[in-house]
This record gives structure tokens, sequence and C-alpha cells, in this order.
């Protein structure tokens, strides 16, 4: 890594320019603080300004994304960001042991993860069939009136 490329992982960001990276606001950061979405508010002294770190740039990134993609309430939101920090942090642990049994146990665990996310996501995905399959009948019922009224 080169040194500007060392120094700019490390440089920390205010929390406008975090929002302006990540196209939100400074209130959402400050509420994902809060509800525990984003870490960093709790460390923070009294009257101190927030910082913030490029990988704090890609957690309000993937929050926005998994929100806008998913249309997830927080709580499943914040599931499903808390399974993905365990998942990272299997990933570390598996890379750091070769221990056959150890490896075992942490892709057994990382399968659970995975699985865990994948209800959230199938949930989400039954809501949008059912939308769309109600949406297809009233479709179909306009459709058959305008015939009628023709």
């Amino acid at each position: 890594m080169s040194a500007t490329a060392a120094t700019d992982q490390e440089r920390t960001l205010r929390i406008g320019e975090l929002a302006e990276l990540t196209g939100t606001t400074p209130r959402t950061i400050r509420y994902y603080e809060e509800i525990g979405l984003l870490g960093g508010g709790a460390d923070r002294v009294q009257g101190k300004h927030r910082c913030y770190t490029q990988a704090d740039v890609e957690r309000v990134s993937e929050i926005i994304r998994l929100r806008d993609l998913l249309g997830l309430s927080l709580d499943q939101l914040s599931k499903l960001l808390e399974v993905e920090s365990a998942r990272a942090d299997l990933r570390r642990e598996y890379a750091q042991t070769e221990a056959p049994a150890e490896r075992k146990r942490i892709l057994e665990q990382l399968l659970e993860h995975i699985t865990t996310q994948l209800e959230l996501v199938h949930d989400r995905q039954r809501e949008l069939d059912d939308l769309a399959v109600e949406l297809e009948q009233k479709r179909k019922l306009v459709k058959q009136r305008i015939r009628e009224n023709s």
C-alpha cells in the first residue's frame, strides 16, 4: 500500500464529511449511532467532535444500500448488520488458524449466519411477491372495467 493510500485509510472524518461521502445527513448518522447501527457514538467524549474512518464510510454505505435495496425495518437492518459483523470476525479467525477442527467450527458458524441473513432476504422477497400479486390483480380488475365501459 502506498503512503498516500495508508494516510487515506487512517484519516479521520467529521460527521459532515461522512454524511456527504455517503449521501445522507449528519442527523441520520447520529440516529444510526443512537440505535446501534453505527458504532462510535458511545465512545465519544461529551462535547467532542465525532471522528470517523473509512470503515465507517463503508458501514454507512452498506446500511444505506441494504435499507434501500431490501426495504428492511431498522430492527431487521440491525440484525442483518450484526450478523454481517459476526461473519467478518469469523473470516478473520478462519484466516488466522490452520487447525481443521477450528476451521470446521468457524465454517459452521458462518453457515448459520448466512442462513439467518438469507431468511431475512427471503422474508422480504415474499412480501414483495405478495405485493406484486396484489397489484397484478388490481391491474386485471381495472382492465376488465375498462373493457366493460368501452
